[in-house]
This record gives structure tokens, sequence and C-alpha cells, in this order.
């Protein structure tokens, strides 16, 4: 199976939903990896997180973003953690069905990227200004 197809397959609403308690899991099995449990924060953060990175209402990147992100997150997390680790979460978020809670630090994680990439561009725009005058 391809890598696009594979991508697309995690798009699914359905398996997303199982992909994302898996997730939870995985971050919270202490035989997770560092680098792997750093991005499964992330990627939780930004799937449950009420503020996304692009807001919807842009046109196509808004729904692409979702589409793309999150399904790339979860590949490279898979990749990254021992394959009988990640199936144990897998049969667990199977077998058991959680809630997963809404994450506002997730929401003040994406505002404060946002003032951040804000802050660099103000920044940018005032050392270019500067040099013009």
């Amino acid at each position: 199976m391809s890598r696009t197809k594979r991508i697309l397959r995690l798009a699914s609403s359905a398996r997303l939903t199982t992909y994302l308690i898996a997730l939870w899991r995985l971050a919270k099995d202490p035989r997770t990896p560092w680098a792997a449990r750093a991005l499964t924060v992330f990627v939780l953060a930004y799937a449950l997180s009420p503020i996304d990175l692009i807001p919807d209402f842009i046109p196509v990147l808004g729904q692409l973003d979702d589409l793309v992100l999150i399904p790339l997150g979860i590949t490279l997390i898979v990749r990254w953690v021992p394959d009988a680790l990640w199936q144990d979460c897998m049969r667990a978020a199977k077998e058991q069905a959680l809630t997963l809670p809404r994450l506002w630090w997730g929401a003040v994680l994406i505002v404060a990227l946002w003032l951040a990439l804000l802050g660099l561009f103000v920044w940018w725009l005032v050392g270019t200004l500067a040099e013009g005058a």
C-alpha cells in the first residue's frame, strides 16, 4: 500500500477517533520514547484543540491542514514507536471507548505559535522598513 493511500485511510473519521484514543494511551505509556511522546502530545493538542493552526473559514487550506497534518503526525508516530507498543495501544483503543477531552492547553499552544509567527513577521517588517529609510 502506498504512503498516500495509507495517509488517506488514516483521515477516515471513524478510524481517526480510534487512532486518537490510541495516541492518548501512547502518550501516557512509560515505554513510549521521548521524541514520539513529544510528537504525540503535539498531534493530540492540535487535533483536540478548539483552535486550528489555519482557521477553517479559509477556503481549502482550512480543511486541508486537518486532512494532512494529523494523519502525517500519526504516520510519523507509528514509525517512531515499537510495533508491539503501538499494537497494544490500538487494541486497547478498540476495546475500550474513551472520550477524549478538549485540550485547552492545546489551544494555548496554537495561540502561542501564532503569536510567535506574528512577532517574527513584525520583527522582519520593522527591519525591512528601517533599511529602506
